[in-house]
């Protein structure tokens, strides 16, 4: 008894009888049934069930993993039962309406309604505290207008590229095969081509569901080169050009970050790399498939901006853009001079913000790096306005877009048009189970399992995900329309406001800095960006060295060292 490592040690001291309930009940209940035993053999399946309990309390006494099934054998498994259980007790019976993460049942909801063509409208009015300092509104005006079309369109496609595309003002965003199941992608396809609107592979490269989909297609093209890489690893030029001249694919966009793991690389482990994938990505079946955090093929501004004059050329003149969350401006601004020195102007940029989802990725990154979309956005809309770049390239924004509320927001910004993931994810069927990075998923949306594929119906799903779309953009329409706007694009900051204190609320021009065109050329002294403008450099992504003392010691508002 006195030996602390010892089986009966659990049930000694202070409690030890309470904390040994469960096997004393059993030792009891098990003489009972053994003695009735004799009498009716019924009984003999209670001496049964009670030597079960016994062994699972001699297990816990002398298992060290865990301290509380050590300490109280057989009931600690209680608390572990409900931490199983939280977050489906928590998601139905104990969460409000406005409380869930990463989307709350409202927006959830939202999707859910509009996808399967259910009563989208809401009534009593707002449930949103509208004096929190969270809370942001578009301004109305006393004249409404109609909105010019029910489906805003435009080019994408600057003065270097031969075959813009008309796009709509929302896409899919990146999602890879792999990530999402084979149904998945078919589905959303599917919808994108029933609804006139452009998925993005992901990194994943191009499968044959995507194709059997027939939508448009932006190829996201990763750091890993999938489906256009060599043995090694490297760029491929005539497997990418192979790929990328056909007609399905209308835009190539290259993958420098993703707003929820931005700067770190990626691994699908060797044992879900299944021959599909592997034949999807050009790599080895079995093997671990990684996308590095950096790219071979370019290593500076002026060698992006040279690549992507490449793919170009390569692709047979579709568009060519980048897709990152905004780090350090001055890269940013390093790209935008790359591009005044060479004379190469890229197609498109698109802006992810922080609060960005994937399938999986480590909890820092997620929570703690990278700019939010509306930070990341400002300053990516500055540096093209600002070097006089605008008219020239068109500018997506994605990071938890689920509404026409978000879209007419992010256009508001500067924004030519949103890419949502998560929403449509929810339009196929994803309940947010958060099963993601275990292959599990309930819904048969982001798993390999086929059984439990089996749920999503393609033909249903496609219908729903063109639907949501559709609606979506009804709804951005009306609120432009409400603002008296016929068309969305003339959406400004001016039209969007947030509130700063429960009696204090302010447009975002007066909030965020919007500078006015060639200004970071001419007059960057002027700005509050001066001290990042000379710090970039065309030919690195470093900072430059002359000037690097006095930024760290200066700072900028809101960058300022403490």
């Amino acid at each position: 008894m006195n030996d602390p490592e010892s089986v009966l040690a659990a049930f000694s001291g202070r409690n030890g009888m309470w904390r040994g309930i469960a096997p004393l009940a059993a030792i009891v209940a098990g003489v009972v049934f053994l003695i009735a035993g004799f009498f009716h053999a019924g009984w003999w399946i209670g001496f049964l069930v009670c030597l079960a309990v016994l062994a699972v309390a001699l297990h816990d006494v002398r298992q060290s993993g865990y301290a509380v099934l050590r300490n109280y054998p057989v009931t600690g498994w209680i608390r572990y039962l409900f931490q199983a259980l939280r977050p489906y007790l928590r998601s139905y019976i104990v969460e409000g309406d406005l409380e869930g993460r990463p989307f709350n049942q409202d927006q959830r909801s939202l999707v859910y309604e509009r996808a399967r063509n259910e009563e989208d409208n809401h009534p009593f009015g707002t449930e949103l505290d509208v004096y929190q300092s969270e809370y942001r509104w578009l301004g109305h005006s006393m004249a409404p207008v109609e909105p010019e079309s029910e489906d805003p369109r435009f080019d994408i496609g600057g003065p270097q590229c031969a075959r813009p595309y008309s796009s709509s003002i929302l896409n899919i965003s990146a999602m890879s095969f792999g990530s999402l199941s084979a149904r998945a992608i078919e589905a959303l396809n599917t919808g994108a081509r029933m609804g006139g609107f452009a998925h993005d592979t992901g990194e994943g490269s191009i499968s044959p569901y995507h194709r059997k989909g027939g939508g448009d297609l932006i190829w996201e093209l990763g750091s890993g080169y999938f489906g256009c890489r060599t043995k090694d690893g490297n760029f491929d030029p005539e497997k990418f050009k192979d790929a990328a001249c056909d007609d399905q694919v209308k835009m190539i966009e290259i993958k420098l970050s993703q707003g929820a793991k931005p700067g770190h690389g990626g691994i699908l482990p060797a044992a879900k790399v299944t021959k599909e994938i592997a034949e999807t990505r050009g790599v080895p079946v079995g093997e671990d498939c990684i996308s590095p955090a950096a790219h071979r093929a370019f290593s500076t501004p002026r060698e992006m901006v040279e690549f992507a004059a490449r793919l170009r050329e390569l692709s047979g003149g579709k568009p060519v853009g980048i897709k990152l969350c905004v780090g350090h401006p001055h890269e940013v601004f390093a790209v935008m001079k790359a591009m005044l020195a060479t004379g190469i102007y890229i197609d498109f940029i698109v802006v992810d913000g922080a609060e960005g989802g994937t399938g999986a990725a480590p909890v820092e990154l997620s929570n703690y790096v990278g700019q939010p979309l509306y930070d990341g956005l400002v300053i990516m809309r500055n540096a093209l306005v600002g070097s006089g770049l605008k008219d020239k390239i068109r500018l997506g924004a994605s990071g938890k877009v689920y509404s026409g509320t978000g879209i007419a927001q992010t256009i508001a910004l500067g924004a030519d048009w949103a890419n949502a993931a998560r929403a449509f994810m929810f339009s196929a069927g994803c309940i947010q189970s958060m099963r993601c990075h275990e292959g599990t998923c309930p819904t048969g949306v982001a798993t390999q399992d086929q059984r439990r594929q089996r749920g999503l119906v393609v033909a249903e799903k496609a219908v729903q995900v063109a639907r949501f779309h559709r609606k979506t953009v009804a709804a951005a329409n009306h609120i432009a329309g409400a603002a008296g706007l016929a068309r969305i694009h003339d959406l400004e900051p001016h039209h969007f406001f947030h509130r700063i204190s429960p009696t204090e609320a302010r447009t975002v021009d007066r909030i965020y800095p919007f500078i006015g065109a060639n200004q970071l050329v001419e007059a960057p002294e002027e700005t509050p960006y001066d001290l990042w403008w000379e710090a970039s450099d065309p030919d690195t992504f470093a900072m430059a060295s002359d000037v690097a003392e006095a930024h760290r010691a200066t700072g900028l508002p809101g960058f300022q060292r403490v």
